[in-house]
C-alpha cells in the first residue's frame, strides 16, 4: 500500500505517516555502539530503502555521531535531497573531541551551528529544525528568535522544539509558529498525554513521537538483558533492568496479543497504537536495517478496533524510571 501522508502544524509541513530516526547508524556523542556496531553502508541503504516506501521524514541531530550521523545522511541523500523531508536538532555544547558539555542555545550559537549542520548534510535548506533539548539558561524567546531568522534567511523551513513543557511551547509559538514537539512517546511512555498534547492541539503543533517501540523493548525481540551487546545502552537504562524487566514483560503480552489478532508483528501494533492517537501524529522509529525499517513501515496498513485500543491503553503503568537521573533533568516538565 502507499504510505499515508499527514501535516505537522498549520504552516504547511507534510510528511509520510511515519518517519525514520537514523540516530542508531551511529549513536551519540561518546555512546557509538549504543545500540550495537554500527554499518554505515547499510545505514545508507536503509535510508535509501525508506524513501522507495515512501518513508521521507528523515531524523537526525548534530550530537548523533557527533556530526557524522548528519554527513552519512547527506551521503544517502546525494542526488535525491528532493525526495526528502530532513530534520535534524541542535542544542548541545560539545568539545572539539566531540564530547558533551551540557547545552547551549544562545542565539549566537544558534546561528553558527545552523551553517555547520547544512555542510554536513550537503544541502542549503534543513525541513525541520530543532532545539534538542531546552537550555534553561537563555530565554526560549532568544533561542526561538535566532531561529526563525534563519527561516527569514532561508535555511531552514519550520521550527520545532524537544522534551519541552506546554509553557515553553507557548512562549516558543508566541515568537515564531512551531510545527512540531519531538517527545518521546508509547504505549510505555506517555507523559506528555494531557497538558502537553492539549497545547500542542491547542496550538497546532504536531507530535513527533520518537523512541516509539521503547527502544525495541515492544517488539519483545530481546529475552533478557543479558543478550544485548556489552556497550548497549539499554542495559543501563531503568525500564530494561532486574525486576522492571520482568514486569514489563506484561507490555509486550498485551501488544503481542493484538499483534497476532492481526496476523502483524508487536511492532507494528506498537506503530499502529501511536498512528492511531491522531493524525498529527508522525511517529519516527530508528532503524539502521532495512529488514526492520521494512516491518516498521507495515504499521500504516492497519487499523486497530475500540477493543484493541482499549486492551493496550489498559497495560498500566510502566515499572521503572524512564531515563537515568542526570538525563530526566533535562527534560522540560
Amino acid at each position: 500500500m502507499q504510505m499515508p501522508r499527514r501535516r505537522l502544524g498549520r504552516q504547511g509541513l507534510e510528511t509520510s505517516a511515519l518517519g525514520l530516526g537514523i540516530m542508531g547508524i551511529s549513536g551519540v556523542a561518546g555512546m557509538p555502539d549504543m545500540y550495537g556496531k554500527p554499518d554505515v553502508d547499510e545505514g545508507i541503504a536503509t535510508i535509501q530503502r525508506a524513501l522507495e516506501l515512501g518513508i521521507d521524514f528523515i531524523d537526525t541531530a548534530e550530537v548523533y555521531g557527533p556530526w557524522s550521523n548528519e554527513e552519512v545522511l547527506g551521503r544517502a541523500l546525494r542526488g535525491r535531497r528532493d525526495q526528502a523531508i530532513i530534520a535534524t536538532k541542535f542544542g548541545f555544547r560539545l568539545t572539539p573531541e566531540g564530547k558533551v558539555q551540557g547545552v547551549n542555545s544562545h542565539p549566537d550559537h544558534v546561528r553558527k551551528v545552523i551553517d555547520e549542520s547544512l555542510a554536513r548534510l550537503g544541502t542549503d535548506y534543513i525541513d525541520l529544525w530543532y532545539q534538542h533539548r531546552l537550555d534553561r539558561d537563555v530565554p526560549i524567546e532568544e533561542t526561538v528568535g535566532a531561529m526563525a531568522e534563519q527561516v527569514r534567511a532561508g535555511k531552514v523551513r519550520y521550527l520545532g522544539l524537544s522534551e519541552v513543557g506546554a509553557a515553553t511551547l507557548r512562549r516558543a509559538h508566541a515568537v515564531h509558529p512551531i510545527s512540531a514537539l519531538q517527545s518521546e512517546y508509547s504505549i510505555w511512555e506517555r507523559n506528555i498525554e494531557g497538558e502537553v498534547m492539549d497545547t500542542c492541539r491547542e496550538l497546532g503543533i504536531g507530535i513527533v513521537p520518537y523512541s516509539p517501540l521503547g527502544r525495541g523493548f515492544l517488539t519483545g525481540a530481546v529475552a533478557t538483558p543479558d543478550a544485548l551487546e556489552p556497550q548497549d545502552y539499554r542495559r543501563n537504562d531503568p525500564r530494561w533492568q532486574g525486576d522492571n524487566f520482568a514486569r514489563n514483560q506484561r507490555i509486550v503480552t498485551a501488544v503481542r496479543v493484538v499483534a497476532d489478532r492481526h496476523g502483524a508483528t508487536p511492532a507494528q501494533i506498537a506503530l499502529a497504537w501511536l498512528l492511531a492517537q491522531g493524525d498529527d501524529v508522525v511517529p519516527i522509529p530508528g532503524t539502521k536495517r532495512r529488514r526492520w525499517l521494512e516491518d516498521n513501515a507495515g504499521a500504516a496498513r492497519i487499523t486497530l478496533t475500540v477493543a484493541d485500543l482499549g486492551e493496550l491503553n489498559a497495560v498500566g503503568q510502566t515499572s521503572g524510571a524512564r531515563y537515568v537521573e542526570r538525563a530526566m533533568a533535562m527534560i522540560d516538565r
